[in-house]
């Protein structure tokens, strides 16, 4: 008995088995490929569209950002020659205002040197001919001093 359970079951294996063909299996892909076209309808077509368009958002943004870095490069450099240009204008013209400014300065002292030496000369004569009027007095007196005092001893000396 056991025997024919095993026989049975044998043959009901064999019968079809894993890769059996009947009408279930083109009733299976029918239904797949209906499957297939709904969602390629329903959920694949809106999602490739959106992903698309995101995309081209996405490019369409690299693309003004590119542009934007490339101008905001190209006026930084400009800004850059001009803030050169501006600094060595100011270098020139300080360089230029020290030199009028140092020649302002030798011509000024030039003049109060010339005004102090002319003074000093001034006071120098005016004390040299104080000294020559009080020398000239004093060697005076001593002269009327000396004429009165051998006038005085000639009159006195014994004849």
């Amino acid at each position: 008995m056991n025997q024919q359970i095993f026989i049975i079951l044998s043959e009901e294996s064999s019968k079809g088995g894993l890769f059996d063909i009947g009408a279930t299996l083109p009733l299976v892909a029918v239904q797949f490929l209906i499957l297939m076209f709904i969602l390629n309808i329903i959920l694949y077509n809106p999602v490739l569209t959106i992903l698309n368009e995101r995309n081209e958002y996405v490019l369409d943004n690299l693309n003004k950002t590119a542009d934007l870095i490339i101008l905001s490069n190209e006026l930084s450099s400009e800004y850059e020659k001009v803030v050169i240009n501006v600094k060595k204008d100011a270098k020139n013209k300080i360089l230029k205002l020290q030199k009028i400014q140092r020649d302002l300065f030798d011509s000024e002292l030039k003049i109060t040197q010339i005004e102090i030496e002319n003074l000093t000369k001034m006071v120098f004569e005016k004390r040299k001919e104080k000294k020559n009027a009080i020398l000239n007095t004093i060697l005076q007196e001593q002269i009327k001093y000396l004429a009165s005092s051998i006038i005085f001893h000639i009159s006195n000396f014994p004849q």
